[in-house]
Order: C-alpha cells, then sequence, then structure tokens
C-alpha cells in the first residue's frame, strides 16, 4: 500500500466526459451566478501548464486569477500540504492552536512594510480579510464610515460589495448595499483623472457627505485587480497617507491580488514609499490553498477583543502549511526578482505590438502584474470589450488562456505564474501576438 504523499503524485486519469458535456451538466446544477469565463474543465495542471478533460493542453496565464504565483502544484507545497495532511486537517485555530499559524504570523509581520511593531490573523477568503480589516478600523477609531474607490475591487459578501465600485455584474438586481461607504475617484491619466482630481473628490467627501471625524478607513488597492490593473503611484499614496494622519483615519491596502509577489516586491506597498495601517492578503500566499488574512499596526489590530476576529477555517492548517512553503519557494527560487524579470518581457512585448496597433491604448501594470487597454479604432472614449473577449476566445483555441478585466470588460491582464519557464512564457507571448495579427492585421 502507497502513502498518501506517494498516492497523490500518481497522474489523474483522464474522464471519459468532454468540456461541452461537462459544460451541459454545469448548467443544470450549477448556479448560473456563478460566471464561466472558459468553457473548459481541467483535468490535471503542473506549473504553468494546464490539462482538460479532453487531453487538450494550455499554457495558463490566469493563474486561477492570481492564486498561482508558485505555479500549479509546486513540489515543495504539495510536500508540506500532504506532511500536513498525514498530521491532522482541522482543530479549528481559536479551540486548539497548532504553530504553522503563529509562525506563518511572524513571517508576514516581517515581510509587510511599515516600522512597527505589527500583528496578524488569518482567514479563508479574500472578502473575509476586507471585512476583517474594516472591522478592526472600526473598532481602533470608534467611526463607521468608509472611502473606496471607483473601479474597485474588494469582493462579493455584502459588506465587500459595498466597498466594489462596479456594479454589473457583482451586485446586480441586489439592491443597494449596505451604507457608510463612500467613492471617491481612482486616478487615471488615460480617462482624464489625475492624482489632484482623485485628491479633490476625497475632500468633497468630507464637504458633502462625511466628515472627516465619521471616516473610520480609506481602502484602496496598489494597482487595482478587477478595476483594469491601473496603478496607485507613490505621490498619491503618499497624499493618502497624509490625508488619513491629519484626521486619524486608518489606511488600509487591499493586497489581495497584489501579495506575495506579483508586483515585483512581496507587498506592492513597499514601492510606495509608505506604509498602510493594516493590509489584507489572500490569493497567492498559499499556493492554491485557501488562505487569507490582514496584517498591520499591533494596537489597531488588538482593537478587537478575543473572539471578534477569526472563522472556523480560518488559517487552516493544510493552508498555513502551504504557505509557509510558498514563502520557502519564493526565497529559494527568488521569485520576487522574477516576477520584475518576466513583467519587463512582458512589458516589452506588449509595448511593442502597441506600436503597431492602435487599438492598444496603454501597456501597464506592476511587476508580473501587466495589461493592456484596448479601444475602438484608438478612442480612447470607445472601449472595446468585443475585441478582448474575441482575444480570449482565440488565444484558448490556440492553447492560452487569459483573463479580462475592467469597468468595461476591455482590459486584457496577464498573470502568469511566476514560476513559468522562460521558453513557455515566451510561447504565451507568441500565441497572444498572433491572436492580435489575426483579428487586426
Amino acid at each position: 500500500m502507497k502513502s498518501t504523499a506517494e498516492r497523490i503524485v500518481d497522474p489523474v486519469p483522464m474522464s471519459a466526459q468532454s468540456n461541452d458535456d461537462l459544460m451541459q451538466r454545469r448548467g443544470q446544477a450549477v448556479a448560473r451566478g456563478v460566471g464561466a469565463i472558459h468553457p473548459v474543465f481541467a483535468e490535471r495542471a503542473e506549473n504553468a501548464t494546464v490539462w482538460d478533460v479532453e487531453g487538450n493542453e494550455y499554457i495558463d496565464f490566469a493563474g486561477g486569477i492570481a492564486v498561482l504565483n508558485t505555479g500549479h502544484l509546486h513540489p515543495k507545497v504539495k510536500q508540506a500540504a500532504a506532511r500536513q495532511l498525514e498530521a491532522f486537517s482541522h482543530t479549528c485555530f481559536m479551540v486548539l492552536g497548532y504553530e504553522s499559524y503563529v509562525e506563518l504570523c511572524e513571517k508576514i509581520n516581517a515581510l509587510a512594510p511599515g516600522d512597527f511593531a505589527k500583528k496578524s490573523a488569518l482567514f479563508t477568503s479574500g472578502s473575509e480579510a476586507v471585512e476583517n480589516a474594516v472591522k478592526v478600523a472600526r473598532a481602533w477609531t470608534k467611526r463607521a464610515g468608509v472611502i473606496a474607490f471607483t473601479s474597485g475591487y474588494h469582493g462579493r459578501t455584502m459588506a465587500t460589495l459595498a466597498l466594489t465600485g462596479k456594479v454589473a455584474p457583482y451586485s446586480t438586481g441586489m439592491g443597494l448595499m449596505p451604507g457608510a461607504v463612500f467613492r471617491a475617484e481612482f486616478p487615471c491619466a488615460m480617462h482624464g483623472i489625475s492624482e489632484d482630481d482623485a485628491i479633490d473628490s476625497i475632500h468633497r467627501i468630507f464637504k458633502n457627505d462625511a466628515e472627516p471625524a465619521d471616516i473610520a478607513a480609506i481602502i484602496l488597492e496598489p494597482v487595482q485587480g478587477e478595476g483594469g490593473f491601473y496603478v496607485a503611484s507613490p505621490s498619491f499614496m503618499q497624499r493618502l497617507r497624509e490625508i488619513c494622519d491629519d484626521h486619524g483615519i486608518v489606511l488600509i491596502a487591499d493586497e489581495v491580488q497584489t501579495g506575495a509577489g506579483r508586483t515585483g516586491t512581496f507587498f506592492a506597498m513597499e514601492q510606495m514609499g509608505v506604509a498602510a495601517d493594516v493590509t489584507a492578503f489572500a490569493k497567492s500566499i498559499a499556493g492554491g490553498f485557501p488562505l487569507s488574512g490582514i496584517t498591520g499596526k499591533a494596537e489597531i489590530i488588538d482593537a478587537i477583543a478575543p473572539g471578534g476576529l477569526g472563522g472556523t477555517y480560518g488559517g487552516s492548517p493544510i493552508a498555513c502549511a502551504a504557505a509557509l512553503a510558498v514563502l520557502e519557494v519564493f526565497e529559494e527560487e527568488k521569485l520576487v526578482e522574477r516576477s520584475t524579470d518576466i513583467g519587463a518581457v512582458m512589458t516589452e512585448r506588449l509595448t511593442k505590438l502597441a506600436d503597431r496597433y492602435s487599438t492598444i491604448g496603454e501597456v501597464r501594470g506592476l511587476g508580473a502584474m501587466v495589461a493592456v487597454e484596448l479601444f475602438k479604432d484608438g478612442d480612447h472614449s470607445q472601449p472595446d470589450a468585443k475585441l478582448a473577449a474575441d482575444i480570449l476566445s482565440l488565444a484558448r483555441n490556440k492553447g492560452l488562456i487569459l483573463l479580462s478585466c475592467g469597468t468595461y470588460g476591455n482590459v486584457v491582464r496577464l498573470l502568469v505564474p511566476l514560476t513559468v519557464p522562460d521558453q513557455q512564457l515566451k510561447k504565451g507571448l507568441d500565441i497572444l501576438e498572433q491572436c492580435f495579427d489575426e483579428l487586426l492585421g
């Protein structure tokens, strides 16, 4: 009899079902509100490669929406999870603790920017992390209001939907979300919103909607994810820091998508010249296992009394073991530096493509978090969501999995695992270029 660790490396047998068959079953059994970006069902995966149930091979430039910075089933992550599964799978950390939770908090505290004492708490999803970041800000300040930004994405729970700056499809038909959330403009020069405009919009909130003494937190993504990969500049972040300091407001960095090395530093805020008071993280921190958390100033995190934070599955021992392995992989394989290198390669290729096709309005990003925004005939007032969708479909047919994003669905984003081999990265970019040539050439 093979051990568990030996058994889990056996190849998965090929499904007898086709993608079409499974899509039909999905339509009958799964809620329609659960979207389907690609009509493909995965059978197995390794690093930056996925094979579907029909045996088709794909290069994965989606990474499970920025979850797989260390690739599918990194051997070290897989081994760590298997070892933990041999010991125990669950106790609930609030009932019986385990060292891996404590160790992971220690390491995250050390990694997060900010020259102050920090504490952390672990949860399961990015939405949970964001909600708990707001909870500690409200407990610390004794205030209720939160300022979020246009095109920001913070989750799909009721509270995080109030923060998310996009109605369709996330809250369509659901009515108004919980109150006390105010929307400021996110700076985007291409769309005519300067940093001054964005700061002015915050002051308009202070003048027209809520005085600063009513605001608990300002929350934003250092690089917007679903919103279109718009990058906050260090100068803008520093001005936000000044506003927060002047009025006793907690600055929350939502690093759910930017964290775990995606942007060329472990946390994107390391590049902003200031530190957030509280950071929310999730996605790639555990290499594909559900894990999220918050880290921040110890006195702010500790504003909530024992029992006010947590969750039955928060900081799962298997996920904690995987996350500790992810941190080892980052150090051993120098994945932060690799992120910068991958980003440079992608940006160079896409910039050359933009020189050929005016429909590419902008190539932007930070580190290996890179995207192109598409417009009809180069007119920035006409976002081209159809072209983005056509590129995703054609790329899939050629063996490349991509994602779109943006307020208007006209942004193609690249979230390739940081462990991708150079040749596979090149091949994926070649396919993307072929798609532009066939659709526009």
